[in-house]
């Protein structure tokens, strides 16, 4: 009786049944096999990178002279800090590739159409700043691996015609990657693209939502 009088209070005053009832509950169209799984399995990704990502954030020094022993510090030191680095870095790999085969899927299936044109628009807005996120996360545990990585795309981004040598300024912030370098991928990663993923995915998700799973191209 408690728990029905609970029920009713949240649901008079928020009124989130409909909206749960609309997540969970949705028609399935005939055909759709496990490919369709491909954008739930590129959330739950980012749902982990979310929360591995606090973790390593609170524990992380963005600065050339402490970031590769604070990342040293998380693997060695703190009790699970290299477990969960370590899903935080699979994850980042694995949702690059997910959200990737989640396009090509969309693409091939014709999901891109009336009546899911903005849907598609907010999936490939959602690629490119994974990717972003993919780049500017791979400098910060400043090792060798990652400091040489960072110098060959910067400089690949300053061979673009005209807007090149602006992208790679505004990227390394100077001549050659340093402190200027690593705290700007730090802000981009943290402060400016994860919010951007955020805002689209929860976007995304909604539309997706209302215009209900698109229906496999008839053969």
């Amino acid at each position: 009786m408690a728990k029905e009088k609970s029920d009713g209070f949240i649901e008079e005053r928020l009124g989130i049944k409909k909206y749960l009832d609309a997540f969970l509950y949705r028609k399935v169209p005939r055909g759709v096999g496990w490919y369709y799984t491909l954008g739930s399995a590129t959330l739950m990704a980012f749902i982990l990178l979310l929360v591995t990502g606090v973790f390593l954030m609170m524990n992380y020094s963005p600065s050339p002279d402490h970031a590769y022993d604070s990342i040293q510090h998380i693997m060695n030191d703190i009790p699970f800090g290299s477990l969960i680095r370590s899903i935080h870095y699979w994850s980042a790999s694995a949702m690059v590739v997910l959200v990737g085969l989640h396009a090509v899927r969309t693409f091939f299936m014709g999901a891109y159409k009336y009546p899911r044109e903005l849907t598609w628009i907010t999936g490939v807005i959602l690629l490119i700043a994974v990717m972003g996120a993919g780049f500017t996360g791979y400098l910060l545990p400043w090792d060798q691996r990652a400091y040489w990585a960072t110098n060959v795309a910067a400089g690949i981004a300053g061979e673009v015609p005209v807007i090149g040598p602006w992208v790679r300024s505004i990227l390394i912030g100077g001549n050659s990657i340093g402190a200027v370098t690593l705290t700007r991928f730090f802000t981009l990663h943290v402060a400016v693209i994860a919010p951007i993923i955020i805002l689209f995915v929860s976007a995304h998700i909604s539309m997706v939502v209302k215009g209900g799973i698109s229906a496999p191209p008839r053969k």
